[in-house]
């Protein structure tokens, strides 16, 4: 038998026909080589590859540990833990769960999560740091604000009070929680006061307060009706406090002098009191009353499907695109938006509904109805809004806000087809519940000395002797005081066109340091600049706008510090004590303008 060995081009033609053109069969020297070596070489490179990458994978793994020990110490992980309990208001109890465990074991490559006893210790070493921050902070601070409220859910009693003053350089808004406690026994008026005075005087701001804004409620009214630091005309007026906890414990009694700052009502309570009792009763008593009734309960029909029943919930988010939910019974501006979202349904869209709810249609008066009602009060509850803002609020802002609220009811009485009564009982209303503001002369004053309004709210009649108050409210001040106009602001900054035209250096602080007070004041009131920024060339105004507008117009700031999360005031704080809940509270709260929780 004969071999034939061929290379070149005859070998690749064999190799794709496998056999001899002569009917032999043909090995291949070469091919036959390669064959046997072939696979013994592939495997060795893939093994080869494999251990390369083995090596790689461990040498990677390696220096994540590395680089994990480094940044992620046992201090650093305990900290980052910290922040997650204060700031998301988390059980302590999380740290004993096994899941939690593991998952600080899996991404710290074997670090642990610390146990609650240490935990409770970085709570008291982190409050004690913030109070004395705090307490350093409010050291420098002239004027403060206080809020207070009182929460009840799931059985329980909270008190709360914030702190607020503005940054005599920025003249930003800073914020401070300084008590949630616990309320137990009944609520009174002394009791209120009581918290009030002792938070006061715990954080040295007793004599700095210019007042307290809280609710329309009869504790808090009575309370500062009882305790007020109005001069008394004898001594029967005078307000004692009855130290309660010293006389359970059997300590001889003692009464301590009381002496509360000037209440400010709130002014968002205030008119949601309008829309939820001047407007019923005007609404009842006029000729729309059956119809308001019959509309309404259909639309709290929709809500409560919504509410109650997924598919109802799940029909509306097909259909109109959104969530519809029974607004709460204590804020109107959430019924308003919930009534505005129902209007901006078209025609098919709330038929449709109406049929997957099985809810009665609303008729087209219905209709006509709602959509008016909309219009009408919108200017109310974006006065709400305003209100119940917080960084660019003031005392200030509640008198020409009610004033232009009042002018855009008007506007809107003579066209409204339903409303035209209730809007009128409405403005009526707000003379009533208001008048106290209004004869105000610190609300005055807070108005005047807010460039946004200056002395445009008041009448012509007026304004000569606003201007008179104004010059000797400011040569009362103290001058040491009263700060410099603020030569550091960089006039060749270019951003607009008013900021390119020039027609020479005015100077104003020289001009300042050679007028006198009422020559500021009415260089002032010319003015027609509406930024706070305006204020740094105008010292004493701007020391009575310090004064006189630190107080907030409503207590939404202490109601975030009830309402903020959705965890705080639940059966999940139940694990803690009173003491250590309100310490959890003021951390998370404080988190902004104190140092970080843990370092």
């Amino acid at each position: 038998m004969l071999v034939h060995t061929l290379t070149g081009p005859a070998c690749a033609r064999r190799s794709a026909s496998g056999r001899g053109g002569f009917g032999h069969t043909f090995r291949f020297g070469r091919t036959h080589l390669g064959c046997e070596a072939r696979p013994d070489v592939k495997r060795g490179r893939k093994k080869e590859e494999h251990n390369g990458e083995e090596s790689r994978h461990c040498q990677l793994k390696k220096l994540k540990a590395e680089i994990i020990s480094k940044c992620m110490t046992q201090a650093k992980i305990d900290e980052l833990i910290f922040n997650f309990i204060v700031e998301d208001c988390q059980s302590f109890y999380v740290l004993e769960q096994p899941g939690f465990r593991k998952l600080i074991s899996g991404l710290t490559e074997g670090l642990k999560s610390m146990d609650r006893v240490t935990l409770f210790t970085k709570v008291d070493q982190g409050f004690s740091r913030m109070r004395e921050e705090l307490m350093a902070k409010l050291g420098g601070i002239q004027y403060v604000c206080t809020t207070a409220d009182i929460w009840t859910a799931n059985n329980r009693s909270f008190f709360g009070m914030t702190c607020h003053w503005i940054d005599r350089h920025s003249l930003e808004r800073k914020s401070a929680a300084l008590g949630f406690a616990r309320l137990q026994g009944r609520i009174t008026h002394d009791t209120i006061a009581g918290r009030i005075h002792d938070i006061h005087v715990a954080y040295n701001i007793d004599s700095k307060v210019q007042t307290t804004v809280t609710d329309n409620g009869s504790p808090f009214v009575s309370a500062f009706k009882e305790f007020a630091v109005d001069v008394p005309e004898s001594d029967d007026d005078i307000g004692f406090y009855e130290n309660v906890g010293a006389v359970l414990e059997g300590e001889p009694e003692q009464d301590m002098l009381l002496f509360l700052p000037t209440v400010q009502r709130c002014a968002s309570h205030t008119l949601e009191q309008i829309v939820t009792e001047d407007f019923w009763q005007a609404v009842s008593q006029g000729p729309m009353c059956q119809l308001h009734y019959s509309t309404m309960a259909k639309v709290y029909s929709l809500w409560s499907k919504c509410h109650h029943l997924q598919v109802g919930m799940d029909a509306a988010e097909e259909i109109g695109k959104m969530a519809l939910v029974v607004p709460a019974v204590i804020r109107w501006n959430v019924e308003y938006c919930a009534v505005q979202k129902i209007v901006s349904l078209s025609e098919r869209e709330l038929t449709e509904l109406c049929a997957r709810l099985e809810v009665v249609r609303l008729q087209a008066e219905e209709m006509a109805f709602l959509k008016e009602y909309v219009t009408v009060f919108h200017p109310l509850a974006f006065a709400l809004e305003l209100f119940q803002a917080e960084q660019k609020c003031y005392l200030g802002l509640v008198i020409p806000t009610v004033l232009s609220l009042k002018n855009k009811l008007n506007e809107q009485k003579d066209s409204a087809n339903y409303f035209g009564d209730v809007i009128g009982a409405i403005v009526v209303a707000i003379d009533v519940r208001f008048q106290e503001l209004f004869a105000s002369t610190e609300a005055k004053i807070a108005t005047a000395t807010t460039p946004q309004f200056r002395l445009w709210w008041m009448a012509a009649s007026d304004r000569e002797e606003m201007c008179a108050l104004l010059a000797t409210e400011a040569s009362q001040m103290d001058p040491g005081n009263i700060p410099e106009a603020n030569t550091s602001r960089n006039v060749s900054t270019i951003e607009s066109e008013d900021d390119f035209f020039s027609y020479g250096s005015a100077k104003p602080t020289v001009q300042i340091q050679q007028r006198g007070v009422t020559e500021e004041i009415r260089k002032y009131i010319e003015g027609t600049g509406k930024s706070l920024e305006c204020l740094q060339d105008f010292p004493r105004v701007k020391q009575l706008f310090l004064k006189y507008n630190t107080t907030l117009p409503s207590t939404a700031p202490v109601q975030r510090l009830f309402s903020q999360k959705g965890n705080l005031v639940t059966s999940q704080r139940n694990f803690l004590t009173d003491d250590y809940f309100e310490r959890i509270q003021l951390l998370r709260y404080n988190s902004l303008v104190c140092a970080p929780l843990a370092e």
